[in-house]
């Protein structure tokens, strides 16, 4: 149950400040205006409560470890809001960034 609260814990994360970012982006580069922006701050700001949520007390592995979620997720939002086309590259990178993930966070340790 730990492994799956965590892994959900890291995609509620990854929508809160890819979402955040998004926003942002949209509200300042696609001229949407500031309430896109306010909502992509307040999101990101949530982002900084959900990591807080993690099993693992260590900060650093936890925050190391979504690096690489952050790196899998931008590219899967990218697919599923943009129209992104990641090529193969793209998808080794994001399956080596989740191999990451998976040794920090999830490796048996004495």
């Amino acid at each position: 149950m730990t492994v799956l609260r965590s892994v959900l814990l890291f995609a509620l994360a990854a929508v809160a400040e890819i979402g955040g970012a998004w926003l942002v982006w949209q509200g300042v580069r696609e001229h949407r205006g500031l309430l896109w922006v306010g909502l992509g701050v307040l999101a990101l700001a949530g982002y900084g409560f959900v990591a807080t949520f993690q099993p693992d007390p260590n900060f650093g592995r936890v925050l190391a470890a979504y690096g690489g979620v952050f790196v899998a997720g931008s590219l899967l939002w990218g697919v599923l809001v943009d129209g992104f086309r990641p090529d193969r590259w793209d998808l080794v990178g994001a399956a080596v960034c989740l191999l990451g993930v998976g040794l920090i966070m999830y490796a048996p340790r004495s």
